[in-house]
Parts: structure tokens; sequence; C-alpha cells
């Protein structure tokens, strides 16, 4: 059996496309339409991990995330329209390990999927923690530390250090970093916008931006995290 998501979306359309998508991938999926519902279920079960969305007829799926975080060691991931910056950070500081907007591609979520998962080592080393050149990202409390000094980044320069990060040795295309990310009014970023937020980004985290060791451009092609 492959591991186990569980699912909770009060949007029966959704909830049937989504464990559809996943069962191919050889998941087994357990779908729940309310908070109640998803409660009593982790009473006596559990799962490798949860897909949440946020608005929800008895409740919200920040609350889950929070019940989820304090009894299991499983990533969490919201799938919401809330997809403003104020929703992003909550989301993100309540432990989440990824966020995507509905709506979404099921190839973007199943990648996604599949990199939190190997975030999840079981080698012993924090599941919750990332690391690269001398940065260390804490992704249960979604902060960045350089040399042990915290660097404060936007919730949009933490989306695209992530999304780089898990496809650590990947070559991603510029199309492929703007799916998903949106700036501070709600818009989405267009390719001239991506390029200053690389340049903003490598100017918080690179020792040295005009000759980045973490983000690489890839001339013609895209952006590559890692060596």
């Amino acid at each position: 059996m492959g591991k186990k998501i569980l699912i909770l979306e009060d949007d029966s359309t959704i909830a049937a496309g989504l464990e559809y998508a996943l069962e191919q991938e050889d998941f087994t999926v357990i779908v729940c339409r309310n908070v109640a519902e998803s409660y009593a279920f982790f009473e006596h079960n559990d799962v490798d991990m949860a897909l949440l969305d946020v608005s929800l007829p008895d409740g919200n799926g920040y609350d889950v995330c929070r019940f989820i975080k304090a009894k299991f060691d499983i990533p969490v991931l919201f799938l919401t329209v809330n997809d403003d910056e104020a929703n992003v950070v909550m989301g993100l500081d309540l432990g989440a390990d990824d966020y995507i907007a509905k709506p979404f591609r099921l190839r973007e979520l199943i990648s996604r999927i599949h990199s939190v998962f190997r975030r999840y080592r079981k080698d012993g080393v924090s599941k919750h923690i990332v690391l690269i050149s001398d940065l260390i990202i804490h992704t249960s409390q979604a902060k960045v530390f350089k040399n042990k000094v915290e660097v404060i980044l936007t919730a949009l320069e933490y989306r695209l250090l992530l999304r780089l990060v898990n496809h650590e040795g990947q070559i991603l295309s510029r199309n492929q970093l703007l799916e998903g990310l949106w700036d501070i009014a709600g818009d989405f970023v267009n390719d001239n916008t991506l390029s200053v937020y690389i340049k903003r980004l490598r100017e918080k985290i690179e020792t040295d931006p005009q000759n980045p060791s973490i983000i690489h451009t890839i001339r013609g092609l895209g952006y590559k995290a890692g060596e």
C-alpha cells in the first residue's frame, strides 16, 4: 500500500477529483467533508499527509492543522481560495508545509506532494529543517537563518525560496516559478516582476549577491537552487 493522505474538503467535486488523481499515484486516500469528521478519524487512525481546505462548514482548516501538528509529525498542505498574504503567513506560522491556491493544476499539486515527502526523511534528522549552503530553513516555523542570524523574508520571498529548494539541483523555468506566486496586492507575479523578487531574495540570502551560490541563473532555461 502507498502512503496515506487525508483530504479535508467539503466540495464533493474537488474531493473526488483529488481522490482519483492521488490514487493514480498509488496513494491511499481518505476523504473527510468537515472538521468533525477529520477529528473523529484522527481519534483512532493516522495518515502520512493531510491536505486541508481552509473554509469548512463547521470550522476552518487552521484549527485542524493546529490539532494535527500537536499530535502527529506529518506534513500539512493547505488548498484554498484564500490566497492573500495574511492567509499564507497564518498557514505557514501554524506549521503548514506548503500552500496552494485554487484553482490549481493537479500535476503541480502532485509534484509538491512528492517534494514535501522527500523533505520528511526517516533518518532521525528533523523533518522540519531544510539545509542548503549556509541557510537553515525551519519549515514548521516558516523561518530562515543564515549563519545563525534570522533572515526576514516576505511571504512571497519565502514561497519562492521553498519552491527552489524543494527542487534542489533541478532547473525550474520562469513559468514553473511563476505558477501560484502573487504579490501583496493579490496580483499574479509576472515575468518582469519575478526578476525583481529573485534579486531581492538574493540580496537577503546570498553572501555575495553578484556571485550567488544558492540561487543560480541558468541562462535561457531558468533558475536552480544548490550546487
